[in-house]
């Protein structure tokens, strides 16, 4: 099978480049598309990456920003020459979903990490942006990314989701409906290890940006006087060091894959306090055995079973959720969970899950073209 990869950009490795990752893997000869691309960033499907202009636009700036290319990237998807293929899969963010334009009548699976939320969700791109120029720039993007997946999605063969949240979204904004392949995990790096003991804390990861709501975890962490370490940094690192003044609150920066493994395998509990599209790390901690306490919405209500891997929480408004965080925090008792239970879910995240069920989507998409 002849396929084609598309993917925004490569200036960092996260989620949605270990997807790529494990589609190119299925896939070992399939091109890569990619308009934007650092490449000092690390991928294992680096050598397979085409691209163009905007990169080198991107290198002759000194890749200090690709925000300014931003709103020349649908056009460049659309230009694209797939050549002959069976399917194109496409990893979509804010314009990726474009590609199916140069694609024509080869069938498309676009793999929805989310509709582009900022752009759908004024209350989300006014807390992206703090100034009024930075405002009406991004105003101007999301009306750009609301045209680009309106005219992509009633020519999408097949669209898959990664979580049934986004998947409601995908209703909501393109009324379209889609299959649920929840994203790949590496559960061989992360993994339970008895020689590292429970410690006495709670744990925050990953980027301190204000959609994730780092200030919850931090606010309720100085109200229940337990202490919280915070590995990862962001442009709301400074804001969640003077919300923590007074606190038991560490803040480790940016930490490894390795030294992470250790923070999960010895925390209490793991953290997800803002509503994700689908969380990585919490299912990285849990194939560390370690429980996750999360806000009842979005991605976790696919990975984290309530009294099993971990404990939701939810509240009416910021308040009433941080109280609430702050009570569980007080109340939590780590030892009710079974670390091997815990485990045996994460398992259900792994990449050789999350290859074949994409396998399965793109044959199954040929197979009822062929027939229709």
């Amino acid at each position: 099978m002849r396929v084609a990869i598309v993917h925004e950009r490569l200036t960092e490795v996260a989620g949605s480049e270990n997807v790529v990752a494990e589609i190119s893997r299925q896939w070992p000869d399939a091109s890569v598309s990619i308009p934007i691309v650092d490449p000092r960033v690390p991928a294992s499907f680096a050598s397979r990456v085409s691209t163009g202009r905007l990169s080198s636009a991107y290198r002759m700036a000194g890749y200090r920003s690709y925000a300014p290319l931003l709103p020349l990237v649908p056009a460049w998807f659309r230009r694209r020459d797939f050549g002959a293929v069976d399917a194109v899969i496409i990893s979509h963010h804010f314009a990726a979903s474009a590609a199916v334009h140069a694609a024509g009548p080869i069938p498309t699976i676009v793999y929805v990490h989310s509709p582009a939320r900022w752009a759908w969700n004024k209350a989300m791109r006014e807390e992206e942006a703090s100034t009024l120029p930075g405002r009406l720039a991004l105003a101007a993007l999301s009306r750009l990314a609301i045209r680009t997946e309106l005219a992509a999605a009633p020519k999408i063969t097949t669209i898959v989701a990664n979580s049934t949240t986004v998947a409601q979204r995908i209703r909501d904004h393109w009324n379209r409906e889609s299959q649920v392949v929840h994203p790949p995990v590496n559960i061989d790096l992360y993994t339970p290890d008895a020689t590292e003991t429970r410690e006495d804390y709670f744990l925050l990861a990953g980027r301190l940006v204000a959609y994730k709501r780092p200030d919850v975890a931090i606010r309720a962490a100085v109200a229940a006087g337990v202490k919280l370490v915070v590995a990862g940094d962001g442009r709301d690192a400074d804001k969640c060091r003077k919300l923590a003044a007074g606190g038991d609150v560490t803040f480790l920066g940016r930490v490894s894959d390795e030294q992470l493994r250790s923070l999960y395998r010895r925390a209490k509990a793991m953290l997800m306090p803002g509503e994700e599209d689908f969380g990585i790390t919490p299912v990285e901690a849990m194939a560390c055995g370690t429980p996750v306490i999360a806000l009842g919405v979005g991605g976790a209500l696919d990975s984290v079973v309530d009294g099993v891997t971990g404990t939701f929480v939810t509240g009416a408004g910021d308040a009433e959720v941080v109280t609430n965080f702050a009570e569980t925090f007080r109340t939590f008792d780590g030892g009710r969970f079974d670390p091997a239970a815990i485990r045996a879910r994460a398992e259900q995240f792994s990449p050789e899950i999350f290859r074949a069920n994409m396998a399965d989507v793109v044959a199954q998409t040929l197979a009822t073209r062929r027939d229709a």
